[in-house]
């Protein structure tokens, strides 16, 4: 690898980060806050009370998510590593919020997906192709966005692609090829466990384990311990949260939800809508159609193609979960780097064409699919209700730590998780919430306009009432 090359994949590791640095301290309440708080309140539980991975909790304690009462709060999802590793740093430097601590974890993953697909693309294509995979994952608006939310997706991708790297280099060391191949299925169970949804990504492994090692009883034992490594930890997992049904939201829905697969709003919504708009830009889509047809290099062989194929099969098997969630498409995003990098190689190298209206070219459709993109990313970063952060912020300072909370949100846990407390994020049955522990009401609907704030603040003590906010003690009656 010469100087130069060494020279950009750091700029670029450095573009990655700086870019994901926007707004880096805002309060989680932007865009999918809903998922992104439910992920960040497993990460406070262990801030507060000790990491404990085998018992994640969160501040949600109603049946909205598995349809069952879940007092104890328990969110038993993916294996919470991600949120250990990012409440492990917020415990040894408290000074620094824990939704930073978090944001930066996901950063630091993103800046380590970059970095390994271009070292992956330098193995097996041209050095252009993997430089421009590289800024391609680094400045689209999607992927900055995506590369700095509180989600786990961003992180299990780049265990996943970490795996298939070190599948890779192990094709290439004859003496430590078991080394490489043990390290790789390490990598592999920390991106299913993390993400089960990120094995879509492990694809390539087989491929490039049977097309440089060719067929034999070694490799196959290769791929037995790999895939007992990989999957083990997984199997064992899901066994586990098993004892928890309160705690396992449902997710049946996510696969074929109305039988949306195939159907044309499965298209519009998958094609049209996030690969098209979000995530390249409408003119992504000239440069990402000429990489799937160009051919790549003799060594590089299927390996585009296959992540590329994971990535579709990925959408169809989780039809309903990719239409109705925009954040689903994390998953897509190194395909769609390695194609559209792919295809701006080819555009600048095709000799038929003028130098200057090849750069023209490619600079028009790099351009717009920056500008169109972000047109519509630059939302995402919007928090339409700063009044939850106020009354979060007030509630947080008046309460009690072990009060029971009820915040109506309409069921979404982003007001809830600003006031620092477990509870409810929906209103109605509040007798019935008394009973189950609730001990204050907090509203962003002060006013009698509504009707449940208004007979409430009748019958129990109102703590702070102004135009923006409301706190209720329902522990204590209004006195005459």
């Amino acid at each position: 690898m010469k100087k130069i090359h060494i020279f950009v994949i750091t700029l670029v590791v450095i573009i990655t980060v700086g870019l994901r640095l926007y707004r880096i301290n805002a309060p989680i309440a932007d865009w999918h806050s809903f998922r992104q708080v439910d992920t960040a309140s497993v990460a406070k539980f262990f801030v507060q009370n000790g990491i404990d991975v085998m018992h994640p909790r969160y501040h949600d304690l109603s049946n909205i998510q598995s349809g069952k009462d879940n007092p104890e709060g328990w969110r038993m999802v993916e294996l919470p590593i991600y949120q250990a590793f990012a409440a492990s740093l917020a415990r040894s430097m408290p000074s620094i919020p824990l939704d930073i601590w978090l944001r930066v974890v996901t950063i630091s993953a993103a800046a380590g997906t970059a970095l390994l697909l271009m070292l992956m693309l330098f193995q097996v294509g041209s050095p252009g192709v993997a430089l421009l995979t590289g800024i391609i994952y680094a400045i689209l608006p999607y992927s900055v966005f995506f590369g700095r939310t509180v989600l786990p997706e961003t992180f299990a991708v780049f265990w996943a692609i970490f795996s298939v790297y070190l599948v890779l280099l192990a094709t290439k060391m004859s003496e430590r090829t078991w080394w490489y191949i043990l390290a790789a299925a390490v990598a592999g169970a920390v991106a299913l466990l993390v993400k089960p949804t990120v094995g879509f990504l492990l694809l390539p492994v087989p491929y490039l384990v049977i097309r440089h090692l060719r067929i034999s009883i070694k490799t196959l034992m290769q791929l037995s311990v790999y895939a007992v490594i990989a999957l083990v930890p997984l199997l064992w997992w899901r066994n586990w949260i098993a004892q928890f049904p309160e705690g396992i939201p449902v997710y049946e829905w996510l696969l074929n939800k109305d039988n949306i697969r195939f159907k044309g709003a499965w298209f519009h919504w998958l094609f049209a809508k996030r690969i098209g708009e979000l995530l390249l830009g409408f003119w992504g889509l000239i440069p990402f159609g000429i990489g799937l047809l160009s051919q790549g290099e003799k060594k590089e062989g299927w390996l585009s193609h296959i992540f590329g194929f994971g990535s579709l099969l990925y959408i169809a098997v989780f039809a309903a979960g990719n239409v109705q969630h925009d954040y689903y498409q994390i998953l897509l995003l190194p395909a769609v780097s390695i194609y559209t990098a792919k295809g701006l190689m080819w555009m600048f190298s095709e000799k038929r064409f003028s130098i200057l209206s090849r750069v023209g070219v490619i600079s028009v459709c790099l351009l717009f699919m920056l500008a169109f993109s972000w047109f519509t990313m630059r939302t995402y970063y919007w928090i339409n209700r700063p009044e939850i952060i106020e009354a979060g912020v007030a509630a947080d300072r008046l309460l009690p730590k072990e009060a029971k909370v009820i915040a109506p949100y309409n069921g979404d846990t982003t007001f809830l998780y600003q006031t620092g407390r477990q509870g409810w994020p929906l209103g109605f049955d509040i007798d019935e919430k008394i009973a189950m522990g609730a001990t204050h009401y907090v509203t962003v609907s002060p006013t009698d306009a509504d009707f449940e704030t208004m007979e409430l603040a009748k019958k129990y003590t109102v703590l702070v009432r102004n135009d923006r906010y409301a706190i209720i003690d329902l522990t204590r009656l209004s006195t005459p």
